[in-house]
């Protein structure tokens, strides 16, 4: 019963209980993917539906993991199988937990706001963006930002955190950017602008029939 509630598994040459951060940000890849679809539906059809279904699996999948295990969070075992064949990348437990408590309580909060009480408004409009944001960082950056908060709130530091950051270390040389690096990418925005500007009369025209 003990290892049915618990948080993390205990690997050999780990001091402390771990994830594997690899199936996290796979399974948060797949709650970005229908969240972002839902707020969609709700932007151009103004359907609420797909995000009620959404925010009460959100639910569901954060309370398993909070408070019985991740190990049989749906949304994590999902994210196992499609990782299955990578290498694990164990982090802390500890961060972790901190960080989807923080979206238990968003989930708990769109939930009662927009399932059970059937409203919307700013406020669940600015949570839900908050979530996407936290899901697309973990999801596309290894990036999570609830766990940056975790030292905030506790005095012991952070251990195994993805990429090391929890580290001080100086990056690797193909880590560095430079005055260079960032001129390039404000060219590259001003270019994007331009396209967006003067190619709005070419590509707005519907396109037609390829075979037709």
């Amino acid at each position: 019963m003990s290892k049915f509630f618990q948080f993390g598994e205990k690997i050999e040459g780990y001091n402390i209980p771990v994830l594997n951060e690899r199936e996290v940000r796979a399974s948060a890849g797949i709650l970005f993917f229908f969240t972002f679809l839902s707020f969609m539906f709700i932007v151009f059809k103004q359907d609420f539906t797909w995000i009620k279904n959404v925010i009460t699996i959100f639910l569901i999948d954060f309370s398993i993991r909070v408070f019985i295990n991740p190990k049989y969070s749906p949304t994590l075992i999902i994210g196992r199988w499609i990782v299955r064949k990578q290498t694990p990348e164990y982090v802390g437990a500890a961060q972790k937990k901190f960080a989807w408590y923080i979206g238990f309580g968003m989930a708990l909060t769109m939930f009662v706001l927009m399932v059970m009480m059937n409203t919307y408004s700013a406020i669940s409009g600015i949570i839900c963006l908050i979530c996407m944001i936290f899901l697309f960082f973990e999801a596309n950056f290894g990036i999570c930002l609830g766990c940056i908060f975790y030292k905030w709130f506790y005095k012991e530091k952070a251990q195994y955190c993805p990429g090391e950051i929890c580290e001080i270390k100086e990056g690797h040389l193909i880590q560095r950017t430079s005055w260079v690096h960032f001129l390039i990418v404000l060219i590259f925005a001003a270019i994007i602008t331009l396209i967006a500007i003067y190619g709005y009369p070419f590509f707005k025209e519907v396109p037609h029939a390829l075979f037709g």
